[in-house]
């Protein structure tokens, strides 16, 4: 039983790590109008980005399935 809760908190392990810089594609937009990329299948939203765009973001903050950044070019 130990084993099966340990493999659940590894599927939802955060593949970003605050303050770090990624190259990223805008493959969504939210319900909110911020873009939604991807790194490694986690979600980030990133404010003032369109569909299609492709930026350097920063993070911002973490939650446990998802991600906030922001453009830094």
């Amino acid at each position: 039983m130990f084993e099966d809760s340990y493999n659940r908190q590894e599927k939802f392990s955060c593949p970003v790590e605050v303050g770090t810089e990624y190259d990223v594609k805008i493959e969504d937009q939210g319900k909110s109008g911020d873009g939604i990329a991807r790194v490694e299948g986690f979600v980030i939203f990133i404010p003032n980005t369109e569909v299609g765009q492709e930026v350097k973001i920063k993070i911002n903050a973490t939650r446990r399935k998802f991600a906030f950044g922001e453009v830094v070019e």
